[in-house]
């Protein structure tokens, strides 16, 4: 007699896009009133998510125009999750649309880094 041990299928989310757009705050209210209430507070944990340095954010005020740590973040989780879009358009979200660039960096974390996983609980 034998038997088949059950395995278990891992999806990983596996897309070139955005999970989410830019305005799309309402898909995770806890973050965007987190951010719109303490927004450093915020920026700092989302690096800290991505590993990067606790206070990094805080270092976006010393650029001229285009926050660079913003910028750099954007790029970074771009590039980490293969997600095609362009360094103009990271400049233009970074620049105007700062708050809701952080937002869209976690929820893209929070969407990629959670697993989804089926168990065949069937023997054979």
């Amino acid at each position: 007699m034998t038997s088949q041990q059950p395995t278990a299928f891992v999806m990983s989310h596996t897309s070139n896009q955005w999970s989410s757009g830019i305005g799309d705050c309402c898909q995770d209210v806890p973050e965007c009133c987190f951010s719109f209430w303490c927004f450093p507070c915020f920026a700092c944990s989302t690096a800290r998510k991505h590993g990067e340095c606790l206070c990094l954010p805080l270092l976006d005020g010393f650029g001229s125009c285009v926050p660079p740590i913003t910028l750099a973040m954007r790029v970074s989780v771009r590039n980490r999750y293969g997600i095609k879009d362009s360094i103009c358009n990271d400049c233009l979200y970074s620049t105007f649309c700062g708050v809701c660039s952080w937002c869209q960096i976690s929820r893209e974390m929070n969407f990629r880094e959670q697993n989804v996983t089926f168990i065949n609980g069937r023997a054979k």
